[in-house]
């Protein structure tokens, strides 16, 4: 059978493809979907296409690899087929056809079957006193409703209440780790930084070099070869007093050899002044090589007296700047714990000094002395939290039969001042109180007050209930007269 093969581009719609098809003079129409382009076709119109080839007298088919027009073809029962070929080779599936009702003229007697089967309504249902029955039912069941529902209350009420106190022991250790009834608690660590600077007149007397002694050496060789003696080679004395050369120079080969040259001392003052002979030894490698000695005393090295900071001074000045410290690190370390920390002043210890800074630095003269310091405390205190939480472990382990915290607030006092033990522990006693109010079944409540009227209600529950006050009730609306029946419209609040 012959076929109308069209292969569709790119740019085709639903419109350019409808009219490539008409067209067609064969009783099939093959469409042909591209491998790498995008037609878009939607699944209404292939169902228009197929419409418009039933029109046209030809049947409709598919050449694609598609799944979405594999889907929507075979919804629209349209044959699809891998290729060209295959679609000529093989047979295509017969269209459905429409099934055609045939036309029937209306029955004439379906007046008369509606009469027959309508049932007529029984005499006694439209007597006037069945309605007017029927009307007063409907508004009893609404104001029954009404009553139930709309209706709310409020019962607020103000149990007898009481003071609980006890006082209790409480160590604080850094070795626990947490609260335990027994009254142990976690000693907390807390460190702060203060510095400050403190100036005292200085009081120690010294002197103050003001020139350095002069003279000259000579170096004598004590080996075969030239010695090249450097400018800046180091002699010394004895005791240890220390001169250097001002110029450099070579002393000829041969034992006995001698060069003469100056040198000064490396310290100012007298200690420079030696006399001839004094120096006997070089520092260095080339003592091995080189003999000295001073033929001449050295002179010149002169002094001044002075006034300037002796060790007590530093130690008086760092006293006072200490004593400064720690007064300004308590109170720092009070303002920075929270309201109801316990702090243990006994424990603060100075924990390592970040700087020490003297102005003048020692061995230089001034006639005041300036100290700058920066030091770091620490000091051990018990949290709020930990007290209040062993205060309530321990109220609510005495809790009288029958009566509950009004709330989490617990006052707490010290009773015993702190006392501090070998391991940095710390022992008090103190005073836990709180209070706390009778039990009240609201549940009972509510039981007891429903549907009764609200002004024997008052009276009730203060027969009935441990009250320290008269019941406050508020109905809603307000001249309702009675409770509700319902239990979830009535709410009960204690005090």
């Amino acid at each position: 059978m012959k076929t109308q093969i069209i292969t569709l581009e790119s740019h085709d719609d639903l419109i350019s493809v409808r009219d490539r098809m008409s067209w067609a003079k064969t009783p099939r129409i093959l469409l042909v979907w591209p491998k790498y382009e995008k037609i878009t076709l939607r699944h209404v119109d292939l169902k228009v296409l197929q419409r418009h080839a039933s029109a046209l007298g030809a049947q409709l088919g598919l050449v694609t690899r598609a799944r979405r027009v594999r889907d929507d073809a075979e919804a629209l029962h349209i044959p699809v087929f891998e290729s060209t070929g295959q679609a000529q080779r093989v047979s295509w599936p017969k269209p459905r056809r429409r099934r055609r009702f045939a036309w029937r003229a209306p029955r004439q007697d379906l007046r008369e079957q509606r009469e027959q089967a309508s049932v007529k309504e029984e005499a006694w249902r439209a007597h006037p006193v069945t309605r007017v029955l029927s009307f007063f039912v409907g508004v009893l069941a609404v104001l029954t409703l009404v009553a139930l529902f709309i209706p709310r209350a409020q019962i607020t009420l103000n149990p007898i209440s009481k003071t609980q106190s006890l006082v209790l022991p409480v160590t604080a250790s850094p070795a626990v780790k947490s609260v335990f009834i027994t009254g142990s608690i976690p000693a907390r660590e807390k460190r702060v930084i203060v510095d400050g600077t403190q100036t005292v007149i200085v009081t120690g007397a010294a002197v103050i070099p003001q020139s350095k002694a002069k003279g000259s050496v000579v170096f004598r060789n004590l080996t075969q070869q030239a010695v090249n003696v450097p400018a800046g080679t180091v002699v010394q004395n004895a005791e240890g007093v220390r001169f250097v050369t001002t110029d450099g120079g070579e002393v000829n080969a041969g034992v006995g050899k001698t060069l003469e040259m100056p040198i000064e001392a490396l310290d100012g003052g007298v200690a420079g002044n030696l006399d001839a002979e004094a120096i006997d030894a070089i520092e260095g490698r080339l003592g091995l090589s080189l003999s000295v000695t001073n033929p001449e005393p050295t002179t010149g090295g002169r002094e001044l007296p002075s006034v300037q900071a002796s060790d007590a001074d530093r130690q008086r000045a760092k006293d006072l700047l200490m004593q400064a410290l720690e007064k300004d690190a308590r109170e720092k370390l009070r303002s920075e714990l929270a309201a109801g920390d316990l702090l243990f002043d006994k424990t603060m210890t100075l924990s390592q000094t970040l700087s020490e800074l003297y102005d003048p630095p020692p061995g230089a003269a001034g006639t005041k002395l300036t100290l700058t310091m920066q030091v770091e405390y620490s000091v051990f205190y018990a949290d709020a939290l930990d007290l209040t939480r062993l205060a309530s472990l321990a109220l609510n382990a005495s809790l009288p039969s029958g009566f509950m915290a009004a709330s989490d607030a617990v006052t707490l006092k010290p009773v015993t001042t702190p006392s501090l033990n070998e391991d940095r522990s710390a022992k008090w006693t103190m005073r836990a109180e709180r209070k706390i109010v009778q039990q009240i079944n609201t549940a009972y409540v509510t039981q007891m007050v429903q549907g009764f009227g609200a002004w024997n209600v008052q009276s009730q529950l203060k027969k009935n209930l441990p009250l320290a006050s008269a019941p406050e009730i508020r109905l809603s609306p307000s001249w309702w007269p009675w409770m509700p029946l319902v239990p979830f419209r009535i709410s009960v609040i204690t005090q």
